[in-house]
């Protein structure tokens, strides 16, 4: 298939700060909250009354709401402020973050294209050179899109003849991409623009290509309608956008999700349709019939497929149909009943988590206890050898076009920054090809995984990392991050803003929650829909664990956790807010009721459930955060982080729930709101925000674990 290059995430890296001393909680000023003003919004749920106070705070455009976000950054600002090390943390983070990195080189015909960040460039740069060998010039600089940094590449792919670069470009975080089209031999940019694109890069087809977009939204509620009837378009170079050929969509079906990919001979159009995050169906049109149709090869929507490639006339499909962990299978598409299949690679006792073409080879890329393993197999399925890795990290896999003789892969774990390795496809051999050079002695950490109890029973995995030589004596801050769902795997990865804390004492942890996909499906289905308190009760036996083995206290123990894992910070902290000081829950979906009514909220109810079903309403109303925070209870010290471009989790979710939390809480714990602004969920937030926002997270967290800051030495 086509493959599609984004923008690897490249590491961080950071070291401890200054001498100062921890203020205590009581020596810092808090101001007091702003009066947030409540409407008489009551809704009935299947003759349940709930108050929703606060529904005014969804419209993210209104005056009020402007003036609500500005008062609350001042309270924040002016709590941060106060924190003595907070510049000296944000100098450390910047002097460590600022060195050479680089993101897995690729083979486009003769070129070799590559990101770099020379060290403090907000995004990286894409570049282009003849061979390996060849001088390196810049392809694309996101960096120049903007004054900031706001702009950034969020995907790219490229013709069949090599011509030309399709690139994404979204600004300020958003979900909305505009898609642009360069000449790779010249660097020219071409005339073509193609907006309100979402979730999709281009996919080549002769002298054109296919991708999905949605309709332009009306009144300037772009980051926070909803979104419905996703559609596929076919473009032709040169043409405008209002030219191009509507060529999928169902008008009777406006929550469904489209995705076209070419397969690499051009032979196949595939269509992927979805109803949410889990699940698909797929169309299938043999282009080199000129008769041909698009066909349901695949009905929906139980499991999960993804075409890797054709082998003629038959398609290989990854998936979960007949193997929770996952297989490989060849499938005719003129005759596609599961009897009729053929195993490619058959599944195993490890997640099959993707197969990447290189060199007429296959590359299985497998997790085994959340680790990557990478095998190489011939295109029968035939196993030819294991690549060596060095260690418990994560792998980007192998893949490439079936003429080439080199290809590269990546590796990174928790105290291993990004390291590139080029792969001899035929003779299987590795050689280090690109390494960083930082300022930090990583051999002072060590990272190791247990595995737990939760509370039914099940073995839960976590990763803990540390300086070596830690005391089991309760008193090291711990910072407990998971995420749990949507069959996301969490693996070990590198920050270097992470070693800041590593440095100064304190634990990372990283448990693999049910509800993730690091064991196969039946993993991810038992933290889904109404099993979803088990990802809760992972995450509390996890804290548990820590606790009873030594790690750290209830008072040096802090939680985070982003965007679903937002929702998992927010349900633990209302469930057992005795059992955390601190709590980070950033971007979170906290309204478990209404979450389906903004942008593409509607496309998670396969993963939770809706509030519009009363069976479904009954579990939902149990645990959403938004709903549990009870009058009178002492919560952890929180600051809810969220962004003003962030039309994947609106920030009304978290308006909402600071409002609440701010009105429930009794105690002396800071409960506070950061509200990034020209940012979104995440993706692509430059590099200087991203070290503001960091230095302020790392500050609370020290600050209210009463942890002094270690001077180097």
């Amino acid at each position: 298939m086509k493959k599609t290059f984004t923008l690897l995430c490249l590491g961080l890296f950071l070291y401890s700060c200054s001498e100062k001393k921890i203020m205590p909680a009581d020596e810092i000023t808090l101001m007091p909250y702003p009066v947030t003003e409540k409407d008489g919004t009551v809704d009935d749920y299947f003759g349940t009354k709930i108050e929703d106070p606060y529904r005014w705070l969804e419209n993210d455009s209104s005056e009020a709401t402007a003036a609500w976000v500005k008062a609350q950054n001042e309270v924040t600002q002016n709590y941060l402020s106060q924190i003595p090390y907070r510049e000296a943390l944000q100098k450390r983070i910047t002097d460590v973050w600022n060195y050479e990195r680089f993101g897995q080189p690729f083979l486009v015909g003769d070129y070799v294209f590559f990101y770099k960040n020379d060290g403090l460039q907000n995004q990286s740069v894409l570049y282009k050179q003849t061979g390996l060998d060849g001088e390196p010039e810049v392809f694309i600089d996101p960096n120049k899109l903007s004054e900031g940094g706001t702009v950034s590449l969020s995907g790219l792919t490229f013709s069949n003849d090599y011509k030309y670069c399709a690139y994404n470009i979204s600004k300020a975080g958003s979900d909305w991409n505009t898609i642009f089209v360069k000449e790779v031999a010249t660097g020219k940019v071409m005339t073509d623009s193609i907006a309100w694109v979402k979730f999709s890069s281009a996919s080549w087809y002769k002298d054109g290509f296919y991708y999905s977009r949605y309709d332009e939204p009306k009144g300037g509620t772009g980051l926070s309608q909803q979104n419905e009837f996703h559609k596929v378009y076919y473009h032709k170079l040169g043409t405008p956008q209002t030219e191009d050929k509507l060529v999928y969509w169902e008008k009777d079906f406006p929550k469904r999700y489209f995705f076209a990919s070419v397969t690499d001979d051009e032979r196949y159009l595939i269509i992927y349709s979805s109803e949410g995050t889990s699940g698909n169906a797929v169309y299938v049109q043999d282009l080199a019939d000129p008769a041909g149709k698009l066909n349901l090869v695949l009905p929906g929507f139980k499991n999960n497929y993804s075409v890797i490639d054709n082998e003629g006339d038959k398609l290989m499909v990854l998936t979960d149909n007949g193997a929770s962990k996952y297989r490989l299978v060849s499938i005719d598409p003129k005759n596609a009943d599961p009897a009729n299949w053929t195993n490619v690679i058959e599944e195993g006792t490890n997640l099959l988590q993707n197969v990447g073409t290189a060199g007429n080879y296959l590359f299985a890329t497998y997790l085994q206890d959340a680790s990557t393993k990478i095998a190489q197999y011939d295109r029968a399925g035939k196993k030819v050898r294991d690549v060596p890795l060095p260690g418990i990290g994560t792998s980007g896999g192998i893949s490439g076009s079936k003429k080439q003789s080199t290809t590269f892969y990546s590796f990174s774990g928790f105290t291993a920054p990004n390291l590139i390795y080029k792969f001899e496809v035929e003779s299987g051999e590795s050689t280090l090809f690109k390494a960083p050079k930082l300022s930090v002695d990583l051999d002072q950490f060590e990272t190791k995984q247990v595995f737990y109890e939760s509370n039914d029973g099940t073995k839960v995995p976590m990763f803990i990392v540390h300086k070596k030589g830690l005391k089991l004596d309760g008193t090291n801050p711990t910072y407990l991050y998971a995420y749990g769902g949507f069959n996301i795997n969490i693996t070990p990865s590198f920050s270097a803003a992470r070693l800041v804390m590593l440095e100064n004492g304190a634990v990372y942890a990283v448990p693999n929650l049910r509800g993730g996909g690091e064991y196969g499906e039946e993993w991810h289905k038992a933290g889904m829909l109404d099993k979803k308190q088990n990802v809760f009760d992972d995450f509390i036996a996890a804290a548990e664990y820590l606790i009873e083995e030594g790690y750290t206290s209830s008072e040096k123990l802090a939680i985070a956790g982003g965007s679903n894992g937002g929702l998992l910070v927010g349900a633990v902290m209302t469930q057992r807010p005795e059992l955390f000081k601190v709590a980070f829950p950033a971007v979170g979906v906290l309204d478990m009721l209404r979450y389906h009514k903004f942008t593409i909220g509607w496309g998670w109810a396969v993963e939770y459930g809706s509030s519009d079903f009363k069976d479904q309403f009954d579990y939902l109303i149990k645990y959403s955060p938004l709903h549990n925070l009870k009058k009178g209870t002492a919560y952890p010290a929180t600051m809810i982080t969220t962004a003003d471009h962030d039309d994947r989790v609106v920030p009304a979710h978290s308006f909402k729930f600071a409002a609440t939390l701010q009105e429930m809480h009794q105690g002396t714990n800071p409960v506070l709101i950061r509200i990034e602004t020209d940012a979104g969920h995440g993706a692509g937030k430059p590099i200087s925000k991203s070290i503001q926002e960091l230095a302020d997270i790392y500050a609370f967290f020290f600050q209210n674990t009463g942890h002094p800051i270690i001077k180097k030495k």
